[in-house]
């Protein structure tokens, strides 16, 4: 499965292709991502994939979340 992050100006911040879309292959995107800034994002959106929202609980706790399907 493809993993993709994209800022709010539509620019790819990071991709990642992993063989399941887990909470865990989640958490693994969250941190790999947050890895390389200096801040936590303020709101995160996704689809709607149930897999973001436990990753979400571990890895951003303060971020709200948004989903929609695209």
């Amino acid at each position: 499965s493809l993993w993709r992050a994209i800022d709010q100006d539509g620019f790819e911040l990071d991709i990642l292709l992993q063989p399941r879309r887990s909470a865990k292959a989640a958490v693994r995107f969250f941190r790999r991502l947050l890895k390389g800034f200096h801040y936590v994002p303020r709101v995160i959106i996704t689809d709607k994939l149930r897999s973001y929202k436990a990753a979400k609980k571990k890895v951003l706790k303060t971020t709200e979340h948004r989903s929609h399907r695209d």
